[in-house]
Parts: structure tokens; sequence; C-alpha cells
């Protein structure tokens, strides 16, 4: 475990060298160069994985101790054990795809250098996030990764319109990030530690459902919905799609804001102690869920059905957080990062092919014009409806089967969620790739196919996002499944919450069949919809009504926010500029300028120039200076 520190390294050297001399470095150089840090990272995860299959134990690496002050110490620390392996692995293995796949997506950009030299800034926060010891190491690489967000979202800074979804997704996440600073606090005042071991092992101690515990793990939660984008932290997602199609794919489906479920399982012991926090986890997982489901449904921009998808589906890992299945919830995060970045990146190939068009409504027929997209889109669609044998179908299976043991009526709304998911994403898929194109004749004649280097890594996601799931199942190595694989990492929260109670296989097989049927019934319904009857989505300007016209609108959210916070703060702003500024503050500031320029004016008349009077005034002052020693 001693080449652990170097996972985060290739990547910062990759940041380095492609942010200090982008402007002399040709572009096919940088890309491939960076691209070949994130590789060796990579290879490096693998090892560490491979010790751990074959029996390796947890380890904490204390790199150097960085703060030492009193009580407050707090080393700079690694810790790597299964559930840190699995994750680098999905950092590491998906961000090298997309790396490859962003050299033909950005060839020829002006910023080319500069954009991999933040996707390379990325990748080391986030390896930081995940190796981290303690929360405080977590919080450095969270707010990387966040400040890297801002950077690509607002990559193309000429457009204002992409500087203000940059600014937004910063602010709200901004405002979930106090949560985790607050919980940081309460924690170390608590044990006077935050290393994982030390604050889980005391954490023990004290009685499940005490206050302490539900409002540490509330203020944790706080944070895990600004960075996952739930419920109500959500707004900033859907504009984050600004960014080039590579970025939406590697932070905003993969993994950056996959980091509040892995931060939830991460600290499953402290969930685990506080029942009520875990019923909010599972309230706002499902509403979040079912929300982004309901208003995927009607949005027209390929990225912003995929966006909402993507909010869609952490709300079903959240879901399962809640309901204690911490084990399947990362399984379904693993699968998602496969068959969801390989369905942006194929989106970001129909785009580069339709010169930039995004709208569903303009494309239409290009089954024939991109073949190889068409295939893996398809791919990445039955993974995300829950076709078996994609792996798509058992995670979201394993989250459903546990959500069923705890509340049947819950399972429902989880199958709700499935069906809508199937709905929207064959919506896309049809009117993309289906019928006639519908979109500029002068567009029709230039489509092409993307370039290998773009093809490559979609050809490779999509087959992870069909066949990974399969050794995972037929308890690959021989003897462990993932959920085997994890149980050391949730082995006490297990013995705490679910108490070894799992869905007999007849009825988990019942479930899934009547699942699947219902999600095949959604698709045959999407084909005779949009191919048989050819329906196109009416333009924005028709008027809808009732809850087809407010999922459509997005449920007025970003309205609502204007209304209730925005609003209010420029009206209060604006006060303070006209009334409280110039008759208050002004005021006071000038006064003291007043009183500094006529005090120094007079003060200055001492400065006489004459030595004697200075001796005099010396004398005179050490006598006061003694005088009031003795007086005290």
């Amino acid at each position: 475990m001693n080449i652990v520190w170097l996972i985060p390294l290739f990547p910062l050297i990759g940041f380095l060298v492609a942010g200090l001399l982008y402007r002399y470095i040709p572009e096919k150089i940088t890309g491939w160069f960076v691209s070949g840090m994130v590789l060796l990272s990579f290879i490096i995860s693998s090892i560490v994985l491979v010790k751990l299959i074959n029996g390796g134990s947890p380890e904490n690496i204390v790199l150097t101790n960085w703060i030492n002050s009193g009580k407050l110490v707090l080393p700079f620390e690694f810790y790597v054990d299964q559930l840190t392996s699995l994750m680098l692995m999905i950092i590491t293995g998906v961000g090298f795809l997309i790396h490859i796949y962003s050299i033909g997506y950005m060839h020829g950009d002006e910023g080319f250098n500069r954009f991999f030299s933040y996707m390379n800034l990325f990748i080391f926060f986030m390896t930081i996030l995940v190796l981290g010891g303690n929360y405080l190491i977590m919080f450095i690489g969270w707010e990387g990764v966040g400040l890297c967000s801002y950077l690509l979202i607002g990559f193309w800074n000429r457009n204002n319109e992409y500087n203000n979804a940059a600014r937004k997704a910063f602010i709200m996440n901004r405002i979930g990030d106090l949560g985790f600073l607050l919980a940081m606090f309460m924690i170390f005042s608590k044990f006077d530690s935050l290393t994982y071991n030390v604050v889980f092992s005391k954490a023990l101690l004290i009685p499940g459902g005490s206050l302490f515990i539900t409002t540490v793990t509330l203020s944790l939660f706080i944070g895990a919905t600004g960075k996952s984008a739930q419920i109500p932290l959500l707004t900033w997602l859907p504009d984050a799609m600004a960014g080039p199609t590579p970025v939406s794919a590697l932070i905003h489906a993969a993994t950056m804001v996959t980091a509040g479920v892995y931060m939830v399982a991460r600290s499953n012991i402290l969930y685990t102690l506080a029942p009520f926090t875990m019923t909010v986890v599972i309230i706002t997982g499902l509403a979040t869920a079912l929300v982004a489901g309901a208003i995927a449904l009607f949005q027209n921009d390929i990225k912003k059905v995929l966006a909402y998808s993507t909010i869609s589906q952490l709300g079903l890992m959240f879901m399962g957080l809640g309901v204690g299945a911490f084990s399947a919830a990362m399984f379904h995060l693993t699968t998602h990062a496969f068959f969801k970045a390989l369905l942006f990146l194929a989106a970001g190939s129909i785009i580069h092919a339709l010169g930039k068009e995004q709208d569903i409504r303009n494309m239409g027929g290009l089954k024939y014009k991109t073949p190889w997209t068409f295939l893996v889109f398809l791919t990445g669609a039955l993974a995300i409806s829950g076709i078996p044998p994609l792996t798509g179908f058992f995670s979201k299976d394993e989250i459903l089967a546990e959500v069923f043991v705890h509340s049947p009526l819950l399972w429902g709304f989880g199958v709700l969620v499935s069906v809508m998911t199937a709905m929207y994403i064959f919506r896309v898929f049809w009117l993309a790739f289906s019928g006639e194109f519908r979109g500029n004749k002068v567009i029709k004649d230039a489509i092409f196919e993307s370039p290998r280097n773009m093809l490559f890594p979609m050809i490779v996601l999509a087959f992870l996002a069909a066949f990974a799931a399969i050794p995972i199942e037929l308890k690959y190595t021989g003897s462990n499944s993932l959920s085997l694989f994890l149980e050391p990492v949730f082995k006490e929260s297990n013995k705490l919450f679910h108490k070894g109670e799992t869905l007999p296989a007849m009825p988990n097989i019942i479930l899934m069949a009547v699942t699947f049927l219902i999600i095949c019934m959604v698709i045959y319904f999407s084909y005779s919809s949009f191919v048989r009857k050819k329906h196109i989505p009416a333009p924005d300007t028709v008027s809808r009504k009732g809850m087809i016209k407010l999922a459509f609108n997005k449920f007025y959210i970003d309205e609502i926010y204007n209304l209730m916070i925005v609003r209010p703060i420029e009206r209060l702003s604006d006060f303070f500029i006209r009334f409280s500024e110039p008759r208050i503050f002004d005021v006071i500031i000038e006064f003291i300028g007043r009183v500094v320029l006529t005090a120094g004016s007079k003060i200055r008349l001492l400065q006489t120039g004459n030595v004697g009077f200075y001796l005099f005034a010396m004398v005179v002052s050490i006598i006061i200076v003694l005088l009031f020693n003795i007086l005290r």
C-alpha cells in the first residue's frame, strides 16, 4: 500500500505540466500525456484492488503530521479499504476513457490544453476525496472538485449564460458545504479527532438516536444534497450542462456527483446510529428521484434529459442508503458510472455530428448516419432501464429488493422511478435515431460518425455497461461478490441496522419479473408513440395543463427560489446601498477619517526638531510608566 500516494500524484503532475506549459506544448502531446497520467493512476488503483481481493487488510497511511496544536492533531493521512479501492477504480478507469474521448471531442478548441489541465486537476482532487483518512482530507478533495466543476462548467467563458451556470453551481455547492463544515466542528468537539477509525469507534459508544449523532448526520447530509444535487439543492446540475460534454460525463454523471453517496456510505456507522436521519435520507432520495424523473420526461435538450436522469438515479441510490442497503447503493453507483458516462459520451457524439445541435426534436434517422453511436446508445438505454442481463438490471434489482424488505410501498415508488427511467431514455432514443431527419437539410448532408478516439471509449463503456455485473453476480474470483467484498466496510452497520433480514429467492424473482414486464411494456409504448405514430414533442410555446405543465416547467423550482430567496436578498442589498450605506456606514467612516486627520494635524506640532524637548518628553514618559506600575 506504500504506493498509494502515487495515485493522486500522477494527475497532479499532468495538471502542472499542461497548466504551466500550455502555450508551448502541442495539443496532441498534451492530450495523450495527461491521459497517460490518469492511466498510471488506474494501474496503481488496480494493484491496490487486487491486493485487497487477495486478502489484504485495510490500512491507514499517515503521510505527515500536518496540524499539531494542543488537542488539534490532524495528520495528512490516507485510508485504503475496499470502498476506497472501488471508488478509485471508477474515478481513474472511467476518467481515463473520458480523457481519451476528449482528445477527439475538444480537437481544435483554443482552450484545449487548459481544458485537459482542469480535467487532471479534477482527477487529483477526486482521488484525494476518496483516499482521505479523515474528514478534513475528504473536505479538501470535496472543495477541490467543486472548484474544478466551476472552472469546467464555465470553460467557454465568453458565453455569459455559461458563466452564470458556473456561479450557480459554485454557490449552491457552498451552501451544502456549510453543513459539512458544521458537522466536522461538532465531530471534533465530541471526539477530539476527525480520523474515521477513531470517530466511528467512539460513536459506537453513544446510544443510537442521540441528538448529537442525529445533528451531525443531518449536517453531513446537507453537504451530500449539495454535491449530489438532491432536493432542495438540485437545480445547479441541469444548468451545469453548459460545460463541454466530456465534463458532463466525468464530473456530473460518473464521479463528482456521486461524492455525496460515497460520503454517506463512508459514514455508514454514524447514519445507522441515527434512525431519524435515515428516514430523511429515504424521503429526500425518493422525492428527488420522482421529481427529477418526471421533469426528464418532458425535456427536449438531450443533455438536460440525461442531467435530470442523473439526479433521479442518485435519488434511487440515496433511497438504498436510507434503508441500509449500503452495498447495493455502491453497486448501483458503479454500474451507473458505466452506463451514464456512456450515454453522455454518446450524446456528445450526436451533438458533435450535428454541429452542436442538442434539441431531440431536430434529430431523427441517425441510426444509419452514426451506426456505432446508435449501438452504444442503445446499450446504455437498455442498461439504465434495467433490462437483463445488463448491469442496470442487477444493481437496480438489489436496491429494490432491499427497499421491499423495508417497505413494499417504497418498492412501488422505486418501480415507478424505473418506469419513468425507461420512458424518458427511450423517448430520446427513438426521437434521435428512428424515422427521418428533422433538422436543417444542410446539416443532414454533413452528418458523420465520430472518430476512433471517441468511439473506442464508448465501445469499452458499452461493454462494461452490458456485462460488468455478470461476473459480480456470479461471484467473481470464485468466492466473492461485490457485496461480500464490501462486507468489512459495512459489517458494523449491518449488525446495527439490517439484522440479517433479506428477501427470499422466490419473492425476489417474482418482483424482478414484475418490474421487467412493466418496463418492457413502457418501452413498447414509447416505440408505438414515437416510431409507429411518429409523435414529435410539441413546441415550447404550446400551452400545457396540470402536472404536464408543472413537469415541463421543472415544477418552477428555480422560480420559487428566485421569489423566496434571490429577490428578497436583492431588495435588502438595494436597501443597504440606497439608505444604510450613505447615511450610516459612509458617515461613520468619514467621521473616523476626519478625527484621524484632525488629531494628526495637532499631534504633528509636537515634532519641533528640538533635541532637548525630546529628552524632556522621554524622561516624563519614563516617570509616568514607573508611577503606573507602582500604583498598579
